[in-house]
This record gives C-alpha cells, structure tokens and sequence, in this order.
C-alpha cells in the first residue's frame, strides 16, 4: 500500500511532514512566484523524505505561468512538476493543471466555461490521482462567505474521468476530505482562511483494497452529505 501525502498553499511556509512514499503539493507554493521563494521552498523539499514529489502551480505562482523553464529550474528537488500534463508514479497514473477559474488578477486564471473546459478535456481516461489547484464546483469549495466557488466544468470533468482520488487546494476554508461513489476528494490546504498554517497534511493510502484517508482524529472530514453531488 502506497502513502500519499497532501499539501497546498504552504505559502512559503516550511509544514513538518512525517515522509512516506510520495508527496502531492496542490499549488500555491509562494506569494508572487518570485525566485527567492522558489529557492526556499527547493530548500525545504529536498530535505523532505520521499520517493517522488509531485507539484502543480497555483494562483500565486506567477513564474511558473510567466517563465516555466525558469521556474522548474529553480525546484530540481520535486520529481515531477505537472502543467496539463501526466507521469505514473509506483504504477499510479497521475495528472496535473494549475488552472483554475477567473478571479482578479492571478496566475492561471481562465474563464468558466468553454475556455476552461479545454484544460479539463485533456485529462485522460484510466487517471489514479488527478491534482489540480481549484475544487469542483460543490466539493470542498465553499469560502467563508458560505458561497460554493468551484469550477462546474471541472466537477463534469471528473465525474466522466472518476480518478480514484481528486487532490486540490485554492480554497482555504475548504480543508479535508469527502468521499463520492467513485472518488476520494481531498482539499489539502495547509492555511486557513486567515492564512495561519494550521492544518495538518493529509495522508491517503491507496491498494489493491481501496482508496483510504488517513484516521487521525485532528483530521477535518467533511460528510458526504454536506456537499451533494
């Protein structure tokens, strides 16, 4: 059984991690994107114990929008960096966008429908672990404000897919985890809405049995009736 750890928006914040298998980071790595952030943050994870580490961009990540080449170079520590793209990791079929819906002026903002759905069109079939930086529409996406922000092409997208687990951040408020027929959907934001790093990496173990997350009591997990699908 593989170990999966999850995190997003760290935010240049340095979570202390227990190390396992592999580690998914959803977005959201720093502030601006700028390279002395980039440069921390490589500092940080290649201390981090794990066989593969997995990362997308976020929002808040404006170099990987603005000179990816540059930005990649900046975190040779992470094994795999996913941009609309795909790697199988320990016989995993992983797949990655940063993209998430139009709001002011951030990095890898689309419009909601036609110009979105194009990202969400090139997930493939047969996907283990999709990871993006937004939520579903419905799914872990509500902010504080009581108002469900996600992406409804993305939501129709992973309903076709149905990737075993669906990793992502973005929204704060959102942290845990919730279960549907055929996904674990696990919103990984280490910040809370006042961007405190307050909340704890989210491990999944995933097997031949099945898909699990982890049953420290400290975790936030939303019932599966809060959030209809």
């Amino acid at each position: 059984m593989l170990k999966i750890d999850c995190i997003a928006d760290t935010h240049g914040a340095q979570p202390a991690l227990p190390g396992g298998d592999i580690l998914v980071i959803a977005g959201d790595i720093s502030y601006q994107g700028e390279i002395r952030e980039l440069v921390a943050f490589n500092d940080w994870v290649s201390k981090q114990n794990y066989a593969a580490k997995v990362l997308i961009a976020g929002n808040h990540d404006w170099l990987f929008e603005r000179n990816p080449a540059l930005a990649k170079s900046l975190v040779p520590s992470v094994t795999h960096y996913l941009q609309d793209s795909g790697a199988t990791i320990m016989g995993l079929r992983f797949w990655g966008s940063p993209v998430q819906p139009e709001f002011l002026n951030w990095a890898f903002k689309r419009r909601r429908g036609a110009e979105i759905k194009r990202h969400w069109d090139m997930i493939p079939s047969g996907i283990d672990v999709l990871v993006t930086h937004g939520p579903p529409k419905g799914i872990l996406d509500k902010t504080d404000e009581g108002l469900s922000v996600g992406c409804e092409e993305l939501l129709i997208a992973v309903e076709h897919v149905k990737p075993k687990v669906h990793i992502f951040g973005h929204i704060h408020e959102g942290y845990g985890s919730l279960r549907s027929k055929d996904t674990l959907f696990v919103n990984s934001s280490i910040m809370t809405e006042r961007y405190e790093p307050l909340n704890k990496p989210i491990t999944i173990h995933m097997g031949d049995t099945g898909v699990a997350v982890s049953k420290d009591t400290s975790l936030l997990e939303h019932p599966a009736t809060a959030y209809p699908l």
